[in-house]
């Protein structure tokens, strides 16, 4: 007997005790009726093995208990009926005893049978619900998507117990046209099995006991798998969304800590904000007086697109507009739908704007301005987006008032260093239209006395003669300083002469190559002129130099000066020279100046001043 049908006794259910004696009886006429039918041909003998079928089936259904019985009556009856002489019993004989311990033996043989039958049919139904278990497993663990792997597990499930059709519906579905509906209740899944109506009872019940629960575990188990794989994906955008913005914010951070243009960072600032949150068109707006606003920086994904208005362009706050609602509050605010009739909304309707979000931008604590984004989606933008806002919006207020503070500064020193020369221009004017020219009068008049004085009076003659070369001497120094204030000759002249006069009275002796002809501003060529200056000075003083080369040229809108001597070196601004005061002259007008000085090799200043 092959499992299979092994297994398919073994599954029914042991028929009622009644039906038991019954088929007993049925058993024993039959056999009894062959029997005596083929005893004039056969011997009596034989017969026996007759009764063995109603033993083995009787045996099989009902238990040892009932093959026990079976073996007695069959015993009784073969004596009876069979065993001459007929229709007498004597069981006492040695032959009905053996008949009667070789069906008693035998009802145990098929008891052990039916025992080994039912053990062999569990373990295949239970290597063929492993395996059918594995296999929905594979179907329902590993599908990236659940509902996808719903119809191709159903069909395996069918493929696998030869069932015409199998469906798994999520949700309670009733049963239609004949259908079978198996509840599928997990703890965290509601689906319907569906299989066709008129199945046999054993495959139903198989269907209840073994497949469905099985599917509830594993559909559970897939549910769980998929809201994880789902959790992973979004804490993997989450940490991409987090890295771009971090990175978008560093950054911005590299052009505050550059100290940029105010234009580059604007446009920056835009840029990263309208790609990190997916914005049609963003806007760096600065607020101005009389309720009026500029667009000083803009971004759009789209090149062409004309959503932004070009940069400069002034607007007056306009109520039902973002611009103005944070101009209003100074709190970040949105505007989900433009439905004002305004000028301004009417023509972001136009563009195809429908939702604006602004964070406003905190200088020095004072509403500077404001960033704006918007969207032309009919979904308004995500509830965060002010929140996400808010760093780029403090890294702009941090490059706006860097980029205040160094332009106050610039100009502070700027103005300082004019206020300077102006000065050192009146004090030059002075001396050489006041003091100067009344000492040259004295001159003249002590001269004069000199002169009058008769030759008899010597003594007092010398004596004038000398206080009148001691004027003389003091008109000299005084022409001196006042050439050192301010030398007449670099405003009439220009650099190049001045720097040749410069050259002229070094003590050191200087190389000179100035390789332009034109005129510089008056800033540039004052700045040079007393950069040289101060280099030839601490030549002379500090580097022990035997020669000096200086080279002033133009290239690219810009000014280069370079002054190389072979003195001692070791020059350090840190240390209070006259070199940080050129290099404060030159950062007032934009420039940069460079010092290197090794000790032993000798001095070497660079200086670079834009002409603009």
């Amino acid at each position: 007997m092959r499992p299979s049908l092994l297994a398919t006794l073994e599954r029914r259910p042991r028929p009622r005790l009644w039906l038991g004696f019954l088929v007993m009886a049925l058993c024993l006429a039959v056999e009894t009726l062959v029997g005596v039918a083929l005893a004039k041909v056969v011997p009596v003998e034989s017969l026996g093995v007759l009764y063995l079928v109603g033993l083995l089936v009787v045996t099989s259904l009902w238990g040892l208990a009932m093959g026990l019985v079976m073996a007695v009556a069959s015993t009784v009856v073969f004596d009876y009926f069979l065993i001459p002489p007929a229709w007498t019993l004597w069981l006492t004989k040695g032959q009905d005893l053996a008949i009667l311990g070789i069906f008693m033996a035998l009802a145990l043989l098929a008891c052990a049978l039916a025992r080994a039958a039912r053990l062999l049919s569990g373990e295949v139904e239970a290597r063929q619900e492993a395996d059918l278990s594995a296999e929905l497993a594979r179907l329902l663990l590993r599908a990236p998507d659940l509902s996808a792997a719903l119809p191709v597990t159903a069909r395996r499930l069918a493929s696998d117990l030869n069932l015409p059709s199998a469906s798994i519906e999520p949700g309670d579905v009733p049963a239609e046209h004949g259908e079978l509906a198996l509840p599928l209740r997990g703890d965290s899944v509601h689906a319907t099995l569906l299989v066709p109506g008129g199945l046999r009872r054993p495959v139903v019940r198989r269907l209840r006991e073994r497949v469905v629960p099985s599917l509830e575990i594993l559909l559970d188990a897939a549910c769980e798998r998929e809201q994880v794989a789902g959790a992973l994906r979004h804490s993997r955008d989450e940490l991409a969304r987090v890295a771009e913005e971090q990175a978008a914010l560093r950054r911005l951070a590299t052009l505050v800590a550059h100290a940029a243009p105010e234009q580059e960072v604007f446009d920056a600032v835009a840029r990263e904000m309208g790609q990190i949150l997916g914005a049609r068109h963003t806007l760096v707006v600065r607020y101005e007086p009389a309720h009026a606003a500029v667009t000083v920086g803009a971004w759009t994904p789209v090149e062409g697109d004309e959503v932004n208005p070009p940069l400069g362009t002034r607007w007056t706050l306009e109520p039902g507009t973002v611009t103005e609602l944070v101009a209003r509050t100074g709190a970040p605010g949105r505007i989900n739908e433009y439905i004002g009739q305004g000028p301004l909304s009417t023509q972001l309707r136009a563009r195809g704007v429908v939702s604006s979000v602004g964070c406003p931008i905190i200088v020095g604590r004072s509403l500077w301005g404001v960033v704006v984004v918007a969207t032309s989606s009919p979904e308004p933008l995500p509830e965060d987006t002010e929140v996400r806002m808010t760093e780029f919006t403090e890294l702009a207020a941090a490059a706006i008032a860097n980029a205040q503070s160094n332009a106050d500064l610039k100009a502070s020193r700027a103005r300082v260093v004019a206020a300077a020369d102006e000065a050192r221009r009146r004090i030059e004017r002075d001396l050489h239209d006041g003091t100067q020219q009344r000492l040259v009068s004295l001159g003249l008049e002590m001269r004069g006395i000199e002169a009058a004085i008769p030759q008899e009076f010597n003594d007092a003659r010398l004596q004038v003669a000398h206080t009148a070369k001691a004027l003389e001497e003091a008109i000299a120094e005084l022409q001196e300083l006042s050439r050192g204030l301010h030398p007449a000759i670099l405003a009439k002249g220009g650099l190049e002469p001045a720097l040749r006069v410069l050259a002229r009275r070094s003590s050191v002796p200087v190389e000179l190559d100035v390789s332009f002809d034109e005129r510089l501003p008056e800033q540039c060529e004052i700045t040079v002129y007393y950069v040289v200056s101060e280099a030839l000075t601490n030549a002379a003083k500090h580097a022990f130099a035997s020669v000096v080369r200086v080279a002033v040229g133009v290239r690219d809108g810009t000014v280069r000066l370079s002054i190389r001597d072979d003195g001692v070196g070791g020059a350090d601004p840190a240390r209070g020279s006259g070199l940080i005061g050129l290099t404060d002259r030159v950062e007032a007008i934009g420039g940069t100046i460079s010092v290197v000085s090794p000790q032993g090799g000798g001095t070497t200043l660079l200086v670079e001043i834009p002409l603009e």
